[in-house]
């Protein structure tokens, strides 16, 4: 397929640049492909939509304040966006300023903190940091909700708690696995007492998931890469779930990224961890997740792709055109949309 087959046109309105008041408060678009019917319902109605016994599995990254300002000894301004801590003051980071700065370059923050500019890893340039405290210190004190470059705004300090899942706990995302945002405690209770059990993947959500593909061949397209863990209970429990006939329903395409590049190899997942840069397109042939619960995601992006992929083509696409004439909310902040289960695989 090609890149312009993921095409659509959003009008602005339909961008969300808030949550709702109360997360479990969004719609939820379902999408049923073994009737090919659409249905309107709300976010609190997903466990009207699971069976006792089904799995369901979370990404629990958190978003570290990953987004600095500062300036350059010359005075020109420069944003720091901190894709990856490698070492107690060392990072790799997107850096934005007038003049790409070169080796050497030093940049200058609040409260004497400084970073050094070390070389380039492709995009990524290595910083060194000062400070006995550590990057993670300066980030706390200084660091910005990195919020997507769709949502046209400032960070507001609501944005600290609400661009961050109720359940996440390991640090090292800078952008937030948005399907779980709709999540609150009453949501969780209310899957625990209709017997859904559930389990937990980590991966590091980094800025390249909102990096277009550039290459209207999709195999030509360089994925980035991410680093992600499948622990051994999560496997267990997988295995244990096959075993009673329930579904493995992933809370988001950074949870079936995880657990189809855990299962790469065996077909089934296995306890790992690493890089992965699994780019999932339609005529892949999944191998674990059988239900998906996402948000709505960019025109021609990998995240649309790997909907598609899983719903089928058409398929998804008609739902997302329904979703635009429904004034459904769109991308992080928006509403939700339920793929009931894994379609066969279309061609083309």
């Amino acid at each position: 397929m090609r890149r312009a087959d993921f095409h659509y046109v959003l009008p602005q309105e339909r961008i969300a640049h808030y949550p709702l008041d109360e997360r479990s408060s969004s719609r939820m678009l379902c999408v049923d492909p073994r009737t090919d019917t659409l249905s309107d319902r709300s976010f609190r109605d997903l466990p009207d939509m699971l069976s006792p016994g089904d799995l369901l599995v979370f990404n629990d990254t958190r978003v570290i304040p990953a987004r600095l300002y500062g300036s350059k000894r010359t005075g020109g301004r420069v944003e720091v966006l901190v894709e990856r801590i490698t070492g107690n003051n060392k990072a790799l980071a997107h850096v934005r300023a007038s003049k790409p700065p070169g080796p050497g370059t030093t940049i200058e923050f609040a409260a004497g903190a400084t970073a050094m500019i070390e070389g380039r890893e492709q995009d990524l340039y290595r910083l060194q940091f000062s400070g006995a405290d550590g990057i993670a210190s300066i980030l706390e004190q200084q660091g910005h909700v990195p919020l997507p470059p769709y949502i046209r705004r400032s960070d507001e300090a609501s944005d600290h708690e609400r661009y961050q899942t109720i359940y996440a706990s390991r640090p090292g995302a800078v952008a937030a696995p948005t399907a779980g945002l709709h999540f609150d405690e009453c949501s969780l209770r209310r899957l625990d007492e209709h017997g859904v059990e559930t389990a937990r993947v980590t991966l590091h959500v980094g800025a390249g998931t909102f990096q277009p593909v550039h290459t209207d061949d999709l195999a030509a397209h360089i994925m980035h890469h991410e680093y992600y863990e499948v622990g051994n209970e999560t496997c267990v429990r997988i295995a244990a779930a096959r075993r009673r006939g329930g579904r493995i329903v992933a809370v988001g395409t950074t949870v079936v990224r995880s657990l189809e590049a855990a299962a790469a190899d065996s077909g089934t997942p296995q306890p790992c961890c690493g890089e992965t840069n699994l780019f999932i397109t339609p005529g892949y042939q999944f191998r674990c997740v059988d239900a998906l619960l996402t948000n709505f995601h960019l025109p021609e992006s990998t995240l649309l792709m790997l909907v598609c992929a899983f719903g089928g083509h058409a398929r998804v696409m008609a739902a997302y055109r329904y979703a635009i004439a429904e004034r459904y909310r769109f991308y992080s902040y928006g509403d939700a949309m339920f793929l009931a289960s894994r379609a066969v695989a279309e061609q083309g």
